[in-house]
């Protein structure tokens, strides 16, 4: 399983195809540590993943995704956040746990963007899950 280095941010991550077809699914893992600053103040004394960060960790996983030469290639990394649709949080994510993210894409193109599916998930606990565009940065 290929592995790249992760900042805080950035998931580890796994992409799952046959080699002779683009991946639609892709599976990464978010380490959720104390020396993420922003826990200091959500909540003091009783730190949890912001639901904005569950959000983006699917996004950075999207674009992951996205980036096979099949569909953005190169531009994955200028894509962004459109729309999200039925988003829903479950349990909380806690410093020195791992968020288990697969983000499917439904369908799309580079005009009109990319609708996703993605689910994040601790332990066999869900903690996101919702549908997601993503699409490039206008001109």
């Amino acid at each position: 399983t290929p592995h790249t280095p992760h900042t805080p941010h950035s998931p580890d991550h796994s992409p799952q195809h046959s080699p002779a077809s683009p991946p639609t699914t892709l599976t990464a893992i978010k380490a959720v540590s104390t020396a993420e600053e922003y826990l200091g103040d959500h909540f003091p004394g009783f730190a949890v993943l912001p639901g904005v960060m569950m959000l983006e960790t699917l996004v950075q996983a999207a674009r992951l995704l996205l980036a096979d030469d099949a569909y953005a290639g190169r531009a994955a990394d200028r894509l962004i956040l459109a729309e999200v649709k039925n988003l829903r949080y479950g349990n909380m994510v806690r410093p020195g746990e791992h968020l288990r993210v697969e983000v499917t894409l439904r369908n799309g193109d580079a005009t009109q963007g990319w609708e996703l599916q993605g689910m994040g998930k601790v332990g066999e606990k869900t903690a996101v899950q919702g549908r997601f565009r993503l699409t490039g940065i206008p001109a």
